[in-house]
């Protein structure tokens, strides 16, 4: 028994592993090339594995892009959203929030290709779902931080927190898509920096002082 039980878990891990090299080689290819052009083929290949053995571990396609968007919120949960956590005073934890986020994307560029790419597939699936739920907790953490600063007096009073959480959330988008463009995002970085000083100074009324 105590054999078979190893031999269990050693099947085990080794499936584990298997899946999320397969996660991580989507998200690799998808800085490399348009995700949705990406085939079984090819990422079996970048993982050193025959399309069947691929199938064992994720059934369909579907059920790949599924567990590569599940990686992409847990991922986004872990490095972003838990920043926040970290900061008692909201106007800090708005800015260690997005910059954790541009850190993020720097590292993982195939990340906003996959996202964009679910988002503008016709109908529903798991994995457009996923993404979409996402990005609702990341508008609504936004907005909660903002509120709280209202509160504490580090962001103005009256403002509109919710067009000012479509505006954070819209820099971090607009700092991504320059990047896609220049094909420098691994740069972005250093120029959001600049961007969330005009909007913490200009949009919430803070202030270096």
């Amino acid at each position: 028994m105590p054999e078979n039980d190893a031999s269990t878990k050693r099947a085990y891990q080794s499936t584990e592993q298997r899946q999320s090299a397969t996660i991580e080689a989507v998200v690799q290819l998808s800085a490399e090339q348009d995700p949705s052009a990406l085939t079984t083929a090819m990422i079996a290949e970048r993982v050193g594995l025959s399309q069947g053995a691929l199938f064992k571990h994720f059934p369909t396609k579907s059920h790949l892009w599924e567990s590569v968007a599940c990686w992409v919120s847990t991922q986004l949960s872990r490095r972003v959203f838990s920043v926040a956590e970290q900061y008692p005073q909201a106007d800090k934890a708005l800015e260690a929030m997005f910059m954790a986020h541009i850190r993020f994307i720097a590292q993982n560029p195939g990340v906003p290709r996959l996202m964009l790419g679910e988002l503008h597939k016709p109908g529903n699936g798991p994995a457009k779902q996923i993404i979409r739920r996402t990005l609702a907790k990341y508008r609504q953490k936004v907005v909660a931080l903002l509120e709280l600063g209202v509160e504490q007096g580090s962001v103005a009073s009256g403002i509109d927190t919710q067009a000012a959480a479509v505006l954070y959330l819209g820099a971090i988008q607009g700092l991504v898509v320059q990047g896609m463009v220049s094909g420098e995002l691994h740069e972005i970085e250093l120029m959001a920096v600049r961007v969330y000083r005009l909007f913490s100074g200009r949009l919430l009324g803070m202030t270096d002082d």
